[in-house]
């Protein structure tokens, strides 16, 4: 299969109770783009968000997690700010606008720009989109719109981009554990408790009629209605209706049969464990049970109708890290929740899930079908209603977003030598002259004296035998399938090796604080340095270089 060009981007604050962060690029689809930008949040972007949550927002307090002090200013606006085709634009026009522009700034600047420019070219080179996903580690900032982000006025949204496949993701994160792609939508409708629905005869016969109209939504031919012969490459669909469930028959549903789509519509809430959904008026269910039985029954996508399905849980104001229940799923293992920032009114669900079916039935991966229905509610909906920001989308790192298998899609080999495809503008270069390269290898301190060595600058090391590992560690599962490695870089006089690691329990580093560990980072590689890969307990590698000075280490 081919996989679009990935770029993974992370936020971080830097200091509990500050202002200050990290944008860190964990992963890109070409050598030299692990960079780290530290930059700090601007009191004029926090007056925006406040006032785009006073407008926007549908209930509550406008939620502000930065520490300077909010005024109450107008928001602050570009001078003269226009529409593309040159005519004044409203208020709320403005302020959507203007709130996705400074997002965009402040998360593209300096070294982060140019990595992205360069993997839109490298995308652009292989006439693919770009898959952009964003982690937002800090919690505090997770309720922010970043789908609105845009460069300049006059173009579209982030999550518009007609070559950027745009989602969020997270490190924190189980394996991810699938069977191959499915042939066809297999799709449970559970229709849950409606915070507003009356008990007895009206409400299930209101939830049967609404059982009705969502299953012929998804199971639509396409907008002309044609027969699916006629239209050959849409998939079929099946969709099962379950209608106020109890816990029990939601489980014994997800076990009795196989889906592949989980598709839900009642009420939400939020909570520190993912949060409540609200089955029928006597059956919740939390955000970890449900992970739990998704996982085991091998659902890939989870789409929650829900109010608060993507905001995390807050308490004594401060938002609770790990809790939004998208959040929740995705970190046990589930390949995509698509949830919804705030409350959405039923027309606008509609349009949205109609478009999305269609496009999941055509084949199209995920987050391009997210951009297409999201691309329908701004048609319906303009752009200066809050529709079309309002649907969130988080996909598993080691998911392609592959829902039903494409029969024509063609494999391809693995590439080599793609760093000479793209030039290579950013600081950190890699290496253009072989001879200069200083003899290293990795040695055991065990006393079985097993030493490799690094040749031509680079090192892989994981768990598995295969084309890619050089260092192969069988014997401890905490090491991932390929775990890191290390490689030598150009870095003016500098120049010397790296430890990159993309692994799920990361690198531990001997220092004189003790082990430190890193995950999903770059960092530089001393003559000297001690290793562990996934665990404190695993054995300890040294790695030496044979120009350098060596580190004292103990």
């Amino acid at each position: 299969m081919s996989e679009n060009p990935c770029l993974w981007l992370a936020i971080d604050r830097l200091q509990i109770g500050a202002d200050n962060f990290a944008i860190r690029v964990v992963k890109a689809p070409f050598l030299g783009g692990h960079v780290l930008y530290d930059c700090n949040w601007s009191e004029a972007l926090t007056q925006n968000w406040v006032h785009w949550q006073q407008m926007f927002k549908s209930r509550g307090l406008p939620h502000v997690p930065f520490v300077h002090h909010v005024t109450q200013s107008a928001a602050t606006f570009p001078p003269n700010p226009n529409s593309s085709a040159g005519e004044q634009l409203p208020y709320t026009s403005r302020l959507m606008q203007t709130l996705g522009i400074n997002l965009w700034q402040w998360l593209f600047t300096g070294v982060i720009q140019n990595c992205l420019a360069q993997s839109r070219g490298f995308a652009s080179g292989k006439n693919q989109p770009l898959r952009l996903r964003l982690e937002i580690r800090d919690p505090d900032l997770i309720p922010l719109p970043w789908e609105i982000m845009q460069e300049q006025a006059g173009t579209p949204a982030i999550s518009l981009a007609p070559q950027i496949l745009f989602s969020r993701t997270t490190s924190d994160v189980e394996s991810l554990k699938l069977s191959t792609s499915d042939l066809a939508l297999n799709v449970l409708l559970v229709l849950g408790k409606d915070i507003d629905s009356n008990s007895g005869l009206t409400a299930k016969l209101k939830l049967q009629k609404e059982a009705t109209a969502l299953s012929g939504i998804l199971q639509s031919q396409s907008d002309l209605g044609l027969p699916s012969y006629i239209s050959p490459n849409l998939v079929p669909c099946r969709v099962e209706p379950l209608l106020q469930p109890s816990r029990a028959e939601l489980l014994n549903a997800l076990n009795t049969k196989k889906y592949n789509v989980l598709f839900y519509a009642g009420h939400g809430t939020t909570a520190p464990d993912g949060g409540l959904l609200y089955l029928s008026p006597d059956a919740t269910i939390n955000g970890t049970e449900l992970a739990q039985a998704l996982v085991s029954c091998q659902v890939k996508l989870a789409v929650l109708n829900a109010c608060w399905g993507a905001q995390p849980d807050e308490e004594r104001q401060k938002a609770i890290p790990r809790s939004s229940l998208a959040e929740v799923l995705i970190h046990h293992g589930v390949p995509a929740v698509l949830g919804m920032r705030d409350s959405i009114a039923d027309e606008e669900a509609l349009s949205f899930i109609q478009t999305f079916a269609q496009a999941l039935r055509e084949r199209m991966p995920i987050d391009q079908a997210v951009a297409i229905a999201r691309q329908q509610l701004l048609t319906l909906y303009k752009f200066n209603q809050p529709a079309w920001t309002l649907p969130v989308l988080y996909m598993h790192p080691e998911f392609d977003g592959e829902l039903v298998k494409n029969p024509t899609r063609q494999e391809e080999k693995p590439e080599t030598n793609r760093i000479t495809e793209i030039p290579t503008v950013l600081p950190i270069k890699p290496i253009t002259n072989t001879n200069r390269i200083p003899d290293a290898c990795l040695r055991s301190t065990d006393g079985t004296n097993t030493v490799w060595a690094v040749r031509q600058g680079r090192i892989r090391l994981g768990r598995v035998r295969n084309d890619t590992n050089d260092v192969v560690i069988s014997n401890e599962q905490w090491v991932s399938q390929e775990h890191a490695e290390i490689i030598y870089r150009e870095y003016g006089p500098e120049s010397l090796y790296y430890l990159r690691d993309f692994s799920r329990f990361g690198t531990f580093i001997w220092s004189e604080r003790g082990w430190q560990k890193i995950n999903n980072q770059e960092v530089p590689l001393p003559s000297g340095t001690k290793l562990k890969f996934g665990s404190t307990q695993g054995q300890t590698l040294e790695f030496i270089t044979y120009d350098y000075p060596t580190t004292e280490s103990g």
